[in-house]
């Protein structure tokens, strides 16, 4: 978290909500609005929960004793919600993530951990697609790293064009994710993206 969200209080931000409610027009004096400065204020601690977090922390517990596994290990259908960076609408989608072990693994768990701590901040889909990906690259030095993300926009959806049902694909391959096409063919038959696994 910065210096400066260390320096703003909850008062502050509760007090920023009324002045929102009063300009799209309601009174957050009436008795529906009053507690919801504090329910906002709360909700936005919730929501944006990763920039107090370090991703590469979770990855920094990792498994050697393998016998000797290299093979490619993909958790794949993570939920997460995030929020655009451009409107604050809500972001809501699964990730997809592999990576080819380069001598030590880590609990399947720290990877979904990587993927709401990067998910939980002011997003837009290829800059958290590329976090995730340095990441795992970064700290656990694999043999390859691939992410793919779909995902659908409320910032579309709910303004703009309102356009309802569809949804966004991002990927970021490196190493012999990139490289080599038979790994990458690999990797993109076990997630499948859009639903038609067999």
């Amino acid at each position: 978290m910065s210096d400066d969200a260390d320096r703003i209080t909850r008062t502050d931000a509760e007090a920023a909500v009324r002045t929102l409610l009063r300009w799209a027009g309601d009174d957050p004096a009436r008795e529906g609005l009053v507690d919801t400065p504090l329910r906002v204020a709360r909700a936005w601690r919730e929501w944006f929960s990763g920039y107090s977090l370090d991703p590469d922390a979770y990855l920094a517990r990792t498994f050697e004793e393998v016998e000797g596994y290299d093979e490619m290990v993909v958790l794949r259908d993570i939920p997460f919600e995030s929020h655009c960076e451009h409107h604050l609408a809500p972001i809501i989608g699964k990730a997809h993530v592999g990576y080819l072990p380069g001598g030590k693994v880590v609990g399947i768990s720290k990877l979904a951990r990587v993927v709401e701590a990067y998910s939980r901040r002011l997003q837009v889909q290829e800059k958290l697609t590329a976090q995730i990906a340095d990441c795992i690259e970064r700290v656990l030095q694999p043999r390859g790293v691939g992410v793919v993300i779909e995902a659908s926009h409320e910032c579309m959806t709910t303004r703009g064009v309102h356009t309802r049902g569809v949804s966004m694909v991002t990927s970021t391959m490196r190493g012999l994710f990139r490289d080599d096409a038979r790994t990458r063919a690999e990797f993109l038959a076990f997630v499948e993206v859009g639903g038609h696994r067999r």
